[in-house]
């Protein structure tokens, strides 16, 4: 399998103009820990993730650091962390050495990627403008769906995922960044989280009705309903 087949289509981005406060509230709106910050071509200019945030929170509690240390970090490098904790926009947090894959990458290649990396997930990208996301779960979901990762899925397959997906996108209140999908052999297998049972069942509807889907098998999450008021 390859980035193409477990990888999240529907991925949600901010421009580097975004402000800090949009950004959070993006993140805990999709439920996600991070957005990747796209031209307006669609190309990856950086990545903002909760941890670049946080770092705002903490490092604006701490303790001053010693002279000694001042001086030895270099007047850049003070700089460039006030831009970090201070910056008001996606452009002045982002983290913008990103590391991005092709989607013809291997699972197995991806995997000893973050591992190699220590990251959580890794950008796709296809004639130079984003086509999608591939995070730790999603690599799960994609080595536990078969046991053969090596081999490529069947184009039917792929042309199925797309169908899939689309059909998912039209179902009502459904986050298409909180769902995903793996098709092998007609057999679709959908990972993800929603609201209620209602919406459960309108995602298996949704792939049920779509042709040339021979099996369905759902794993729903629930929102925890605390998130909402956070």
């Amino acid at each position: 399998m390859q980035a193409i087949d477990v990888m999240t289509r529907k991925v949600i981005t901010v421009t580097p103009e975004t402000s800090v406060e949009d950004i959070a509230r993006k993140l805990l709106k999709h439920h996600i820990s991070a957005v990747p910050v796209v031209d307006d071509k669609g190309a990856v200019l950086g990545l903002v993730s909760e941890g670049d945030l946080i770092r705002r929170i903490v490092d604006d509690k701490a303790p001053r650091r010693s002279w000694w240390l001042e001086l030895l970090s270099g007047t850049g490098a003070r700089a460039a962390d006030y831009v970090k904790t201070h910056g008001r926009h996606a452009r002045d947090v982002m983290t913008r050495d990103v590391v991005t894959i092709a989607q013809d990458m291997e699972l197995g290649a991806i995997a000893r990627l973050l591992e190699k990396k220590r990251i959580k997930r890794v950008p796709v990208v296809h004639e130079g403008k984003l086509v999608g996301i591939v995070s730790r779960s999603n690599l799960l979901q994609g080595l536990g769906s078969s046991k053969k990762t090596a081999a490529a899925p069947a184009s039917d397959d792929r042309v199925l995922r797309e169908k899939i997906l689309e059909a998912l996108s039209e179902v009502p209140g459904v986050g298409v960044s909180l769902v995903n999908v793996i098709v092998e052999d007609g057999r679709a297998r959908v990972w993800g989280v929603v609201d209620s049972d209602f919406e459960e069942k309108a995602i298996r509807v949704a792939v049920e009705n779509v042709e040339g889907v021979r099996e369905v098998e759902l794993q729903m999450g629930r929102i925890p309903a605390w998130s909402y008021g956070i």
